[in-house]
Order: structure tokens, then C-alpha cells, then sequence
């Protein structure tokens, strides 16, 4: 290849990457900043973000936690629904637990661990989506003066669920139950069921493995609607959901109003102004901005020091 030729060709490349760079990474971004300068989408392109006394404190497409520093909830304040985001609502952690609805067996802590002062965590307690799900009700249930049970729960807050040991049908069913064990509950306290076809209900006891038996939920007696809603006790897909159902949020009017001290009524109020439709009238479900509605509480009705 000839002197000439090379330059022509590498010239011919430069301006290419020129008109490209001038293109792509010049006019392109700046129309797209135009256009996100548009009344009514401005707002939405810088971000969604909300302010109190002139300060950003977060965006209304962006879920966060409520809570004190020890992770307990600020009763003046509207909650959010559970986040699997890191340690909850975190962006650079956005994800869900991956668990199903198959997950219903905990792994227990190790009691020697517990014994010398570790956490249940770091004792290698791995709760099952179930008792994931079980905790958190009866924690609302609590939180907000109503009936955390919930089907498929024991009374404390853990999956009901027994592994039922004994020789099978052709199907693989238990027919003979000789040992049942709530796999659940270690052996702390009496297990939630006493005695199940006859047999008695033994306790979990660290280190075996009851994975021979025949894993069965037990219904119980709970209502089949809990008054705890489902978003109350489920995280997103994402972990950074800002909303929460209507039925989620009119359960937390009467303790918002205790906090605030003001009447039930005049939260229903602020809350009214915060719920949002379907989407185009028929897309996704009703909803609250937990966020906007907190804010809007604290404008017009603010807790004293």
C-alpha cells in the first residue's frame, strides 16, 4: 500500500469519527436534554426527586425505609413494604430474595452459637420465604393493633409445617404416620400443633435431618383474608417499590393519627390526596406514594420534639 493511499484511507477513518462523535456524543445528547426540559417532563428527567425545606431527601420512584436507628418503624410515619435491596432500599442493591413458593423449610441456627452471643444470621439461620412471610405479619399485626395471623403460620410467627415419617403409598403419601416433627420450630417451646393423626409433634432438634419425611403446611385455624395485606409482608421484584396498596396504607391511618395526634379522619384526608389509579385506567393496580404522602404529613400536621 502506497504512502498516499494510507493517509487517504486513515483520513477518510478521522472524519468518519468526526461526524459520529458529533453526531452521537454531541447533538444527540444535547436534543434529548432539550427535550427533557419540556414543562412536564422536566421533573421526571432530573429524577422524580422531592424536597423539604429546599432540600432533596429522595425520589418518588425510589422506595425507602422509615425507620430509627435500630431498624424499628417511626410510628408517625406511613411504612413501606419489606425490601430485599441490600438491607432494605438499597439502589446499588436492587433485587428480589429469589424466593418461591416452595421455600417453606428454615435452616436453624446453630444453639452453640446462639449460646455465646452471635445473631441468629451469623448462627447460619436461613429463614424460608414462608416464615420470611410469617415474621412479618405478626410484626404488623403488632405494629398496628390487628391480627397478624396468617395461614400456614404458627401462633409465633414461623411456617407451620411438619415432616410426617412413616411408610408411603404408591404415590409417595404418608399413611402410617410414626413421627412427626414441626421442622420450623427447634425445641425451645412446644410445637404449635400437639398431636397430628394421632401422632405426637416433636420439636426440631439442630443438626438432624428430617428431609425423609413427607414435608406438609399446615393450614391452621387463620382466616383465609388476613388483615395484614399481602404487599405488607412481600417485598418487590426490584426492592425499591415507592408504593404501597390502598389497603396497606388505610391500615396504618389509626396509628399515624395516634402519633400525630390528630383524628383517623384527618389522615384519610392527606391520604386520599395521595392515591394514584390504574395506569391509563386499566394497567397495574391502585396506589400510594409513601414518600409524597409521608412528606405532605409532615407539612401539614408535624410531630413536636
Amino acid at each position: 500500500m502506497s504512502f498516499s493511499n494510507f493517509v487517504r484511507m486513515h483520513w477518510a477513518a478521522l472524519r468518519a469519527l468526526l461526524v459520529l462523535t458529533a453526531i452521537t456524543g454531541v447533538a444527540y445528547p444535547l436534543l434529548i436534554w432539550l427535550a427533557a426540559q419540556i414543562p412536564g417532563l422536566q421533573d421526571k428527567a432530573d429524577g422524580s426527586v422531592l424536597t423539604a425545606g429546599g432540600k432533596p431527601i429522595g425520589s418518588r420512584l425510589i422506595g425507602q425505609l422509615f425507620t430509627d436507628s435500630g431498624g424499628n418503624p417511626l410510628p408517625q410515619y406511613f411504612q413501606s413494604r419489606p425490601s430485599a435491596a441490600g438491607n432494605g432500599y438499597d439502589p446499588l442493591s436492587s433485587g428480589a430474595s429469589n424466593l418461591g413458593p416452595e421455600s417453606i423449610v428454615d435452616t436453624p441456627a446453630d444453639p452453640a452459637q446462639l449460646a455465646a452471643g452471635r445473631s441468629a444470621a451469623d448462627a447460619g439461620f436461613k429463614p424460608s420465604l414462608l416464615t420470611t412471610v410469617c415474621a412479618r405479619s405478626a410484626a404488623v399485626g403488632r405494629l398496628e393493633g390487628v391480627d397478624g395471623s396468617r395461614p400456614f403460620c404458627t401462633g409465633g410467627g414461623v411456617g407451620a409445617v411438619l415432616s410426617v415419617i412413616g411408610p408411603r403409598d404408591a404415590r409417595g403419601n404418608v399413611v402410617h404416620p410414626t413421627r412427626v416433627v414441626s421442622v420450623n420450630e427447634p425445641c425451645r417451646a412446644a410445637p404449635f400443633l400437639p398431636l397430628y393423626e394421632g401422632v405426637r409433634v416433636e420439636c426440631a432438634k439442630y443438626g438432624e435431618d428430617y428431609t425423609v419425611g413427607q414435608i406438609v403446611p399446615i393450614r391452621g385455624a387463620a382466616p383465609a383474608d388476613p388483615a395484614v395485606p399481602a404487599d405488607a409482608v412481600t417485598a418487590g421484584g426490584s426492592g425499591l417499590d415507592p408504593n404501597i396498596s390502598p389497603a396497606y396504607a388505610d391500615l396504618q391511618v389509626a396509628r399515624v393519627a395516634r402519633a400525630r395526634h390528630v383524628s383517623p379522619n384527618q389522615i384519610r384526608e392527606v391520604l386520599a390526596q395521595n392515591r394514584s389509579g390504574r395506569t391509563l385506567g386499566f394497567l397495574g393496580e391502585p396506589c400510594v406514594n409513601v414518600l409524597q404522602l409521608n412528606l405532605q404529613l409532615d407539612h401539614k400536621y408535624p410531630v413536636s420534639s
